[in-house]
């Protein structure tokens, strides 16, 4: 009785439900949810890895801040000697241990992944239960560790954090590069050379008014030698860049040093706002500090931004190939089957990153007891942000030397090739 039905029935409405069929097939392959929870999704993958360096953050400030009232548990391991040594400071490096060795593991597994058909791409974009265990584990593991050895990962961690910051300082001054070559090229300078002005000196009065701001904040009077020290290098080293770009201001040459003017200011700010708030020359700082929901809001503000950087300069996975100079190279468009950024540099990034966030955490002195909801305090803090404000300023005048300097043997060639046509 089935079948004649079936045969019953006419051919356009097999025609119709075949047709609905293809529509149903192609609705689903060009979905949000086939595209981002089925199969493999690196894009959505790297947002994954930042939330569980979040997570893991938000976890070492527990222990640091709280760990005494939520941990009592930890009394029972030896290696704790009575919860002191895998709590406060300490804790913080114990739970930085694991992270740097899950994404260490992660960075061994998957460094010169290059192919989307390599398997290393299903295994760094999916088997989140699995890494989701291993995280749990390597998170739990170092509690078992000596505390001698942890305070050698601390001593190691202060090499491991520096990585970082020139990673992504080359990342950054990478970004002006390209920035400022596409505003110095042909296609868009004519066509926005007005804004391309407009945006230069924003960015350098910006960087001018940011520094008088902190004369005025920080130097309540002239015993204040090292602010006084570090917000006067920074006029000079902004005024320094600032006339290296002057022969390559006909196309845009102010925009690059605008840009670092403002990047040297903010690592000027940090510095001084790492100063010990016991200090009086941060009489500003210490009445913003006494204000609890300021200090709260500061803090969040401050471990965002550190996920932030790790993420922003893990998915550069070229940096580390960009040479420090402002001639544009134009590269070879990628195929459609390449990873779109270096998982193995990516997951790198993300273990140096654990090593720097564990050196905010206690003031880059692993034996350093940090107030609660603060990061990043100490004078040991404040001259590593002021040495890395140096070093940005002299990359970047490299970068404008070497560009003056390719800048005249190209004008050379031009004037070559005119006398011998």
């Amino acid at each position: 009785m089935t079948n004649l039905v079936m045969d019953d029935c006419p051919q356009s409405n097999g025609s119709s439900n075949h047709k609905s069929k293809e529509i149903f097939a192609q609705f689903i392959d060009n979905s949000c949810c086939t595209r981002y929870c089925l199969g493999p999704n690196p894009s959505l993958a790297r947002f994954i890895y930042a939330l569980i360096f979040l997570v893991t953050c938000l976890l070492a400030w527990s222990i640091r801040d709280y760990g005494h009232n939520a941990l009592s548990e930890l009394e029972r391991l030896k290696v704790c000697h009575g919860a002191r040594a895998c709590l406060g400071a300490e804790g913080v490096l114990r739970i930085s241990f694991g992270c740097f060795l899950f994404f260490f593991l992660m960075f061994l597994s998957t460094v010169g992944t290059k192919k989307l058909e390599d398997t290393r791409n299903n295994w760094h974009s999916e088997w989140w239960p699995v890494k989701i265990v291993l995280w749990i584990g390597f998170m739990v593991i170092p509690f078992f560790i000596p505390s001698a050895f942890v305070q050698l990962y601390g001593k190691i961690a202060h090499f491991g954090a520096g990585a970082f910051l020139l990673i992504q300082l080359i990342s950054v001054i990478s970004f002006i590069n390209w920035l400022n070559d596409c505003c110095r090229s042909e296609k868009y300078y004519e066509r926005c050379q007005y804004q391309i002005m407009a945006l230069s000196v924003t960015t350098y009065l910006a960087s001018i008014i940011g520094i008088t701001m902190m004369y005025i904040w920080y130097v309540p009077n002239v015993s204040c030698k090292f602010n006084i020290l570090f917000i006067t290098s920074t006029l000079v080293l902004l005024q320094l860049m600032t006339l290296a770009s002057i022969p390559s201001k006909v196309r845009g040459g102010f925009l690059a040093p605008g840009l670092m003017g403002l990047y040297i200011v903010y690592l000027c700010w940090s510095a001084i706002r790492s100063e010990p708030q016991t200090e009086i020359c941060n009489k500003k700082a210490e009445a913003a500090t006494s204000a609890d929901w300021l200090t709260i809001v500061s803090f969040v503000i401050a471990v965002l931004a550190i996920v932030i950087a790790t993420f922003s300069t893990g998915i550069d996975s070229k940096c580390l190939q960009v040479q420090l100079t402002y001639v544009f190279k134009k590269t070879e468009a990628e195929s459609e089957d390449e990873v779109p950024y270096g998982y193995g540099f990516f997951h790198f990034v993300f273990a140096m990153g654990a090593m720097y966030f564990a050196m905010l955490f206690v003031g880059w002195n692993s034996k350093n007891t940090m107030p609660k909801w603060t990061i990043d305090v100490g004078w040991t803090s404040t001259w590593v942000r002021i040495v890395n404000e140096w070093v940005a300023t002299l990359v970047l005048d490299a970068n404008c030397t070497t560009f003056l300097e390719e800048q005249n043997r190209s004008r050379s060639s031009v004037e070559a090739e005119r006398v011998v046509s």
